[in-house]
């Protein structure tokens, strides 16, 4: 079943990126102030305080986690879930300050990736509200490598005004969806052998003919999610990858690569059209993410109802 992706009132975009953003300012000043050991016993009063005054956080929270941990959740695991995001949220700040001597972070099934990097071929990552992708920014780095994050105009801007306030000499790079010559700039990023990633597990606002939402089980019910990510790859003839940045507790961080897809050919692949390809891909990307949420349950950090239809919103 699929509609096309529409502006629901479960959109992220209603939700945005606003408190995440305040977080980050705090976490910022409690980093700075106070180095990275000092900062971690802080985050158990702050996890405290959002625990008991953000209902809603707290709500969805319990809601997601009673799916990935296959019984009800309790107060103890919601508070592991939201401490694990401040966790990382107060990581991001370091990361972007290029201080990686305080992380271990190691990769899995990252070769494929690195030897169409060395041929100078461009990758686009799919990647989710899991865990940091400033990690992956870390790791990229060391290897020279050059990583770009599309998001919607809003967001970018958003998201570009906080980081440079928590680091201002950091090397970030972000292409705006939604406005003119994006898709040339991401085009000549691709082709320069870089790599570019996306959050696939939101669905952009607004009607768009090239991308629809698909109805797919996740965790046990439907939920909706975007093909555009893949379509773009599709467009753009690129292979795709699953990419997620878990973390391990303490300083440890693993990168996680999977193939979902390559689009360097447009011809027909195995009998499936291109339009089948794309929904093959996201398929694949929703079933690599909810084993990870089973895997890793305090890694994913969508604090709203992901399940909700229109009617129900």
């Amino acid at each position: 079943m699929s509609t096309p992706a529409d502006h629901s009132p479960a959109s992220w975009a209603n939700e945005r990126e606003r408190g995440t953003l305040r977080i980050l300012r705090v976490m910022r000043w409690i980093a700075v102030a106070a180095g990275r050991p000092i900062a971690r016993l802080v985050l158990h009063p702050i996890t405290l305080y959002f625990l008991v005054a953000n209902a809603k956080a707290r709500r969805e929270s319990a809601r997601y986690l009673a799916r990935a941990l296959q019984r009800p959740a309790r107060w103890r695991d919601v508070y592991r879930h939201i401490h694990r995001f401040a966790s990382t949220v107060l990581d991001r700040v370091y990361f972007l300050q290029e201080r990686f001597d305080q992380f271990e972070v190691r990769a899995t099934g990252a070769d494929p990736v690195h030897a169409l990097l060395a041929r100078s071929e461009g990758v686009m990552l799919a990647g989710a509200h899991f865990g940091s992708f400033e990690a992956l920014r870390a790791s990229a780095q060391g290897r020279g490598v050059r990583v770009a994050m599309l998001m919607y105009e809003d967001n970018a801007r958003l998201i570009n005004a906080t980081l440079a306030a928590v680091a201002p000499n950091a090397q970030l790079h972000t292409i705006a969806l939604g406005r003119a010559g994006a898709m040339l700039e991401l085009r000549s990023w691709l082709d320069a052998g870089g790599l570019a990633g996306l959050l696939a597990d939101r669905t952009l606002p607004g009607h768009s003919e090239r991308s629809r939402a698909l109805m797919l089980d996740f965790l046990g019910a439907p939920a909706r999610f975007s093909d555009g990510p893949f379509r773009l790859a599709a467009m753009l003839r690129r292979p795709v990858y699953f990419m997620a940045g878990l973390h391990e507790g303490g300083k440890r961080y693993e990168l996680r690569f999977v193939e979902l897809a390559d689009f360097r050919s447009d011809a027909p692949t195995g009998g499936l059209d291109t339009d089948q390809r794309v929904r093959a891909a996201v398929e694949r990307y929703v079933g690599l993410l909810a084993a990870l949420c089973v895997e890793s349950p305090y890694n994913w950090f969508n604090f709203y109802d992901f399940w909700a239809t229109d009617d129900a919103a």
